[in-house]
């Protein structure tokens, strides 16, 4: 072939793949148009931005439905529905390809999470269409009812209805309510009779429920319907003689709604805890858990620890109405589900002792806990002084506002999970690790004079000091028996820094408690050191920096009786078996020793908790006072007493208590007594007996 030829064919090849290129790269251009238009739509869809779908509608549906009615549409029905994390999917993994056609219909499904849960509905088809807008091609949506729904024809409505979960309930080991769904009473006024003597009824209803009447008044003008029923308050059914005297008032009526109900009163305020009206923050925390801005969610306490066990899961329906003449012909169901209800739970708590318990507390601020040292069960956690739960779902008084203004809402700090100094409660982890190591022997009487002791000079001003001199040399049961700080400091000192770390972390000092609550941790020091043998002589005897919460000191007191093992805390209620989480906290071998000397405590008449003692009972125990002080020179400083008591005899309960500020007020022995009404009614009256 010649050269002339050659340049012939080399042109012509060239010019056709030129051709290919330019048609290839229109149909691209027309594919990418039509795909441009659907994804635009659709994402304006998926983010709910129904200003920008409207935006790309074709002119014909635009002169039938203004703007303002194509998006309050979209918005009422998927607000009814509570459409979330909505996705569209084309029917098919074709592209989407452009002939001559001037308009083409495209399937696709969508999928939701709605009311009625997860939804998947298939069926649809958009019409794109063109349109010449502003000298320009267009592809625009041709809309209609059934982008709403495939099933939707015009005049039809989308309906809605909840079915509302059970909460589950709270019971304690005995299966007694602690928290359950129950008639409460609501308290209101048919204003078409109540207003015929207003000024007068309002003052005495006002005067009954110990309201402000401005309350009354208030409510009563934002109703327009003289016979509509005006709820008041909400009110415990067990209020009978206050409900009986609203309801001699003329027009004051009143209605029986389940709500939450607490059969425990003011001593389970705390743990407990109580439900109230979901926020808009908590809305959005919990946002695709099922709450709507309507829910009720807990606040304090298990009601709050145990939320995803107790809330269940509302059903829901979602139909289309088929409306003729304004009456509904016929329903199609879009999605349904049940509900679930909430999940019940048994403690292991036994209510009556921690009514007992709190009671004995008499409101003072303090915390106590109580647990079975065989099984780990924690049967009381009480937080002093606390609040009635039922007040915090029903209506609460003036007169009970200002007693909680008076106290600056100390019902509401809940005591018992926090962490505290636990003065002298701490010398049997002292012995303990002092017994293990060798540097404690329990039959060395040590000399000790007078009240102050420091270990040298280099103290500076600093000593350790003591409630009294005993007047003769002291051994660990004597040290027990008298409280001696002086010689835990100098155990602690025997011991040595590193050893009493290490020997702490066997009762779990410095690691959180493998329990369903959210309880402080308890600390050595504030940062795991302990930098100064000042640090060290205190931690020895409960001061320093040393904090610890009262389950995790009821719990190191319970390996005394448990061959020296500290189970894990339950409370909860389970088929499993009882799980150790300390072995050998303290040793087989040193058990006995420390028994002995916990026993004199209560047993020796000069034992600092020898007024805890009951006739045919035998205890052991410890007392401790701490001193809250804000530097090594505070002579000032507040005091904590503390008792810890345990029976010995087929152990079944050890009490914890500690109460704030008594100093002044007998240091630890004001709270002995308290304890004692509690050991004395479980062994005599409850479980124990």
């Amino acid at each position: 072939m010649s050269n002339s030829n050659i340049k012939k064919v080399l042109s012509i090849v060239l010019m056709l793949s030129l051709i290919i290129s330019a048609f290839m790269l229109s149909a691209c251009s027309k594919e990418s148009a039509v795909s441009k238009a659907f994804e635009s739509y659709k994402s304006s869809w998926q983010k709910k931005d129904y200003a920008a779908m409207y935006s790309m509608l074709s002119s014909k549906t635009k002169s039938a439905i203004t703007e303002k009615q194509f998006v309050d549409r979209y918005t009422a029905i998927y607000s009814g529905i509570e459409a979330e994390n909505i996705a569209i999917k084309l029917d098919s993994n074709e592209k989407l390809k452009e002939g001559k056609e001037e308009s083409i219909n495209i399937p696709f499904s969508i999928t939701m999470d709605t009311v009625a849960g997860k939804i998947e509905v298939p069926g649809y088809s958009i019409t794109l269409t063109k349109e010449k807008l502003d000298n320009k091609t267009q592809w625009t949506v041709a809309w209609n009812e059934k982008l709403i729904f495939p099933k939707m024809e015009p005049g039809d409505k989308v309906r809605v209805e909840s079915s509302a979960a059970k909460r589950g309930e709270i019971y304690d080991v005995n299966g007694k309510p602690l928290a359950i769904n129950a008639p409460i009473v609501s308290l209101g006024v048919q204003p078409s009779k109540f207003t015929k003597n207003k000024d007068a009824n309002v003052a005495v209803l006002a005067k009954i429920l110990d309201i402000k009447p401005s309350l009354i008044e208030d409510k009563l003008k934002a109703n327009s319907n003289p016979d509509f029923f005006v709820p008041i308050v909400n009110i415990a059914s067990t209020e009978k003689d206050k409900i009986a005297e609203a309801m001699k008032i003329e027009g004051v009526i009143h209605n029986k709604p389940v709500s939450r109900v607490y059969p425990g009163g003011e001593s389970f305020g705390s743990l407990i805890g109580n439900i109230g009206s979901i926020t808009s923050e908590e809305l959005q925390k919990n946002k695709g858990q099922g709450y709507s801005s309507t829910s009720f969610i807990g606040k304090r306490g298990l009601e709050q620890v145990f939320e995803a066990k107790l809330k269940g899961q509302n059903g829901g329906l979602i139909y289309i109405s088929k409306q003729k003449d304004g009456k509904e012909v016929e329903q199609i169901t879009i999605a349904k589900k049940e509900p679930k209800d909430g999940e019940s739970i048994k403690l292991s708590i036994d209510s009556e002792l921690q009514k007992k318990i709190y009671e004995s507390m008499n409101r003072e601020k303090g915390a106590a806990a109580a647990v079975n040292p065989k099984t780990g069960q924690v049967l009381a956690l009480v937080s002093s002084p606390s609040f009635d739960s039922n007040l915090l779902t029903t209506y609460v008084t003036e007169s009970q506002k200002a007693a909680w203004e008076k106290s600056g809402n100390a019902e509401f700090e809940n005591r018992f999970k926090n962490a505290y100094a636990p003065g002298s409660t701490f010398k049997l982890i002292t012995a303990a690790i002092g017994l293990d190591k060798g540097s404690i022997k329990p039959q060395e009487a040590l000399s000790i004079q007078g009240k102050a002791w420091q270990k040298d000079s280099s103290w500076g001003s600093y000593k350790v000091t003591r409630v009294s001199d005993p007047g003769k040399d002291i051994n660990l049961t004597d040290a027990f028996i008298y409280s001696d700080n002086i010689y835990f400091a100098k155990a602690a000192l025997n011991i040595g820094k590193d050893d009493f770390i290490k020997g702490s972390s066997k009762f779990g000092l410095g690691e959180a408690l493998p329990v369903d609550y959210p309880i402080a941790k308890s600390q050595l020091s504030s940062d795991g050191k302990l930098s100064s043998d000042i640090l060290l002589a205190d931690s020895g005897y409960g001061q320093g920096q040393v904090l610890m919460n009262p389950l995790h000191v009821a719990l190191a007191y319970s390996a005394v009786v448990n061959n020296g093992n500290i189970m894990t805390p339950s409370l909860l209620q389970s088929s499993e078996a009882p799980k150790v989480w300390k072995e050998n906290a303290i040793s087989s071998s040193n058990i006995k020793t420390l028994l002995d000397g916990l026993t004199a405590v209560i047993e020796s008449p000069s034992g600092t908790g020898h007024e805890a003692k009951l006739n045919n009972i035998p205890l052991a125990g410890k007392t401790g006072t701490a001193e809250l002080k804000q530097s090594l020179e505070d002579q000032n400083g507040k005091e904590n007493g503390w008792f810890v008591c345990m029976n010995t005899n087929n152990p079944k309960l050890v009490i914890s208590m500690m109460v704030e500020d008594v100093q002044g007020r007998g240091g630890s022995h004001y709270v002995v007594p308290m304890v004692k009404k509690a050991m004395n009614y479980y062994f005599t009256e409850g479980a124990g007996k």
